[in-house]
């Protein structure tokens, strides 16, 4: 039919993934010690691990937990292990960081564990553009993940996409 108009997005063989799809869900909390601290800057041990033994953690079942100081304070790295130690019956991840960190870290545990065999041979693009909140260091995890899998990765829309990477 002269003048048809063809969709060759919907006809290519390109596969679209997005970062998007594989968003874990649960409540992210950065959790700061400097309340823990002796005007925000001392940490006392016996207050220390009097006010851990005294939180209520059950309020952290489920969540991704970043602990912080967000005081120029030095908190030794036991203080973030024994947090940890009470942290670890309810949270799912809990790392040393902001948030961006903490979801770059749950990216990363996620990437990792993705069976990549659809896009073997195949020319994919990864999605830009999200409405969740997907780390930068997300898209070049992913990027790393696919090259060896793919023919070819792409950034962006199957109608404006930008090439990074071509098997040869």
């Amino acid at each position: 039919m002269e003048g048809e108009i063809l969709n060759r997005v919907a006809q290519s063989k390109l596969l679209t993934f997005n970062l998007e799809d594989h968003y874990p869900e649960g409540k992210r909390v950065l959790f700061d010690v400097k309340d823990w601290l002796q005007e925000g800057f001392l940490l006392r041990e016996k207050d220390f691990r009097e006010k851990a033994k005294q939180h209520d953690w059950e309020q952290y079942q489920d969540a991704y937990v970043a602990l912080t100081c967000s005081t120029d304070a030095v908190i030794p790295a036991w203080a973030y292990m024994l947090l940890t130690t009470y942290l670890s019956a309810y949270a799912k991840k809990v790392i040393t960081g902001n948030l961006e960190q903490l979801e770059t870290s749950i990216y990363q545990d996620v990437i990792d564990k993705l069976d990549l065999s659809e896009y073997k041979d195949k020319p994919v693009i990864v999605k830009g553009c999200s409405q969740k909140p997907v780390p930068q260091n997300a898209y070049l995890m992913i990027t790393q993940k696919l090259m060896p899998v793919a023919k070819s990765v792409m950034y962006g829309e199957a109608c404006s996409s930008v090439p990074l990477f071509k098997r040869k």
